[in-house]
Parts: structure tokens; C-alpha cells; sequence
């Protein structure tokens, strides 16, 4: 395993890291969350993704009792969770003061932690000002409760306005951000957020690296049953599989798989170590239902390398959907 440092943090993370997200709390039970956890860690990852919304909570609440449980040295890990959608309450959900210093201390007691490594603004707050967001985040930094705090799907617009409020008022502004990235979507990671990493040093956190399991080829042949798709409260995701657009990626995934197979990876291998070929990527946030799922997402590594300029042009063809910086500025 590899790791790169978190922006212009000191911080150091593994390349692919694992994250909590669907399968934690509600398809796995406790004892494949450890074996899947110590599968990683064995690869190398030290940081685990989680957030407040993850199985209402019960994400949290497993991997912290099979932290525990495991003995693992807390020192070894990077742990992170997300704020925004803590409960139905009026009170419980946004980055309110009240919201954010009361989710922060809930999804520690849940993780049976006294720290969180990195806690981000899971979504922007339109109804609250960026300054009290700013101002609470910062108050977990000083109370010892989280060690770097970043956002996540915020627009560039955004971000940079948080970084404003924080150098006005002399407070850590926000180091990292949590977005979607993956061959299918590019235009954010790519464009949007292009002046972020030089000017403000920004680590990057990606999820959902493999387009919520499409890119790992399984969706070519139709709908498998068992898959995240089928699951209930999901059939928004369902539905993404089933329109133009979604054939015109499996399309494109079938040809992928071609030079996948030259190279001797899996699909999934392919996708994840094509994240990596982008030095703005800090960490890759895989997830999995199986062990043996874990063991072949970090093997993409191998691949990295693999990945020639002459490669990424073949994939770039293939996809045909490279980001455009704007020209016209009128």
C-alpha cells in the first residue's frame, strides 16, 4: 500500500481506504464487518470512512464495537464521520452550531471514541451562514474532538468562501473534500474543483470510485439479484441502471473490460486504479459486502503502474467524456 499526504496537511493516508456506506449496519452483521476491516488493514489501509446517516447511526455503532473489540491501536487509524443527517428532528439534521457539536458528540458515543480524525460537513446548508459553520467546526478542533475538519459535495463557490470566513476570523479552514468521482463523473472533481488543490492545498476523500458497483461490469448482462441496486430503499439506484444513458456506460464498460484484460485486472481493479492515476486523489473509499470483495479492491494497486500515458489514452477514447475547462468568460 501507498499513501499520500491529506492536501497540505501533514496527515497521511492509504491510497484505497474502506468506507462504511450501505453495507455497515444493514446487509453485513458484526463479524464480516471485522473480518472485512482486518482484510483491509492487512492491505495496508488505515483510514475508515463512516457518517452519522450511514443505517441511521448503526454504521458508527458497528465499526466502533469492532474497533474495540479488535484491539486495534487507535494511533494506527484515521476515522472519519460526516454531519448533516442526524434525525428527523428540526434540530437534528444541517450544520447548525447546535447540530454539528450535538451530532459530533453522539457519533463518538456510538464509535466509543474520544476523537474523530476527520469530520466533514456531509452536505452544504444553504439556511445556515458558512461563518457558523465554520465557527463549530472549529470548536470540535479545539475541544480535542476531530483533528481536520473538510466538506463534502460543496461547489468550489463554496469551499472557497468557508476558507474566506476561516482567514478573516483567524480559524482552520477546511482541509479536504469528500466528492463523487469516477469515469463517469468527472466535470467537478476535474474542473470545477481545478484552483482548489493549488490554492488552497485541498485533499480529496473520493467515493462511490466504482459508479455504485457499474463499473465493475456486473450490470452488463442485466439486473443481478443480492446486488446494492435490489436493495429496498434503493430503487433510486435501480432506476440509474436502466435508462439511455446507464446502456451507453455498460456499453462503454464492455470495452473497458477489453483492456482489463490485457492488463490482467479485474473491471473493478481497472476503475479503482484509475482514480489513482490522478494526483488530486488523496484516498479512494471502497466498500464491500464480502471479504473476498476487499481483498480484490485492494489489489488495484498492482495495477496503478500498469496504466501507461498510451492506456489512459485508450480508456480516455473509450469513454469519450473528458471535462472542458471554460473558454469563454464574456
Amino acid at each position: 500500500m501507498n499513501y499520500r499526504y491529506l492536501g497540505k496537511s501533514g496527515l497521511q493516508v492509504s491510497e484505497l481506504s474502506f468506507g462504511a456506506w450501505v453495507t455497515f449496519g444493514t446487509q453485513i452483521g458484526e463479524d464480516v464487518a471485522h473480518d472485512m476491516m482486518q482484510a483491509a488493514l492487512d492491505a495496508g489501509v488505515n483510514f475508515f470512512d463512516n457518517a452519522e446517516a450511514y443505517a441511521g447511526g448503526d454504521a458508527e455503532t458497528m465499526m466502533g464495537s469492532v474497533i474495540k473489540k479488535a484491539g486495534w491501536k487507535r494511533s494506527d487509524l484515521v476515522i472519519s464521520t460526516k454531519i448533516f443527517w442526524g434525525g428527523e428532528g428540526v434540530n437534528d439534521r444541517g450544520l447548525s452550531r447546535k447540530h454539528i457539536i450535538e451530532g459530533a458528540n453522539a457519533a463518538l458515543a456510538r464509535l466509543q471514541m474520544d476523537y474523530v480524525d476527520l469530520i466533514f460537513a456531509h452536505r452544504p446548508d444553504i439556511h445556515t451562514p458558512i461563518e457558523e459553520t465554520v465557527r463549530a467546526f472549529n470548536y470540535l478542533l479545539d475541544q480535542g474532538k476531530a483533528f481536520y475538519w473538510g466538506t463534502s459535495e460543496w461547489s468550489a463557490a463554496q469551499i472557497a468562501e468557508a476558507h474566506g470566513v476561516a482567514r478573516e476570523l483567524g480559524l482552520v479552514p477546511p482541509l479536504m473534500e469528500q466528492p463523487q468521482y469516477h469515469m463517469f463523473h468527472r466535470q467537478r472533481f476535474e474542473v470545477e474543483y481545478a484552483h482548489l488543490y493549488e490554492e488552497f492545498g485541498m485533499g480529496t476523500t473520493i467515493w462511490s470510485p466504482l459508479a455504485s458497483g457499474l463499473l465493475t461490469g456486473k450490470y452488463n448482462k442485466g439486473m443481478p439479484e443480492g446486488t446494492r441496486a435490489t436493495l429496498e430503499g434503493y430503487e433510486w439506484l435501480k432506476s440509474r441502471f436502466e435508462d439511455e444513458e446507464a446502456r451507453d456506460r455498460i456499453a462503454k464498460v464492455g470495452k473497458l473490460m477489453d483492456i482489463a484484460d490485457e492488463i490482467g485486472c479485474t473491471m473493478a481493479q481497472l476503475a479503482l486504479a484509475w482514480t489513482l492515476k490522478n494526483p488530486n486523489v488523496s484516498t479512494t473509499i471502497t466498500g464491500a459486502s464480502r471479504v473476498e470483495q476487499v481483498v480484490e479492491n485492494m489489489k488495484a494497486i498492482d495495477y496503478v503502474e500498469k496504466l501507461t500515458p498510451e492506456v489512459m489514452a485508450r480508456i480516455e477514447e473509450i469513454l469519450d467524456n473528458k471535462p472542458q475547462f471554460p473558454t469563454d468568460f464574456r
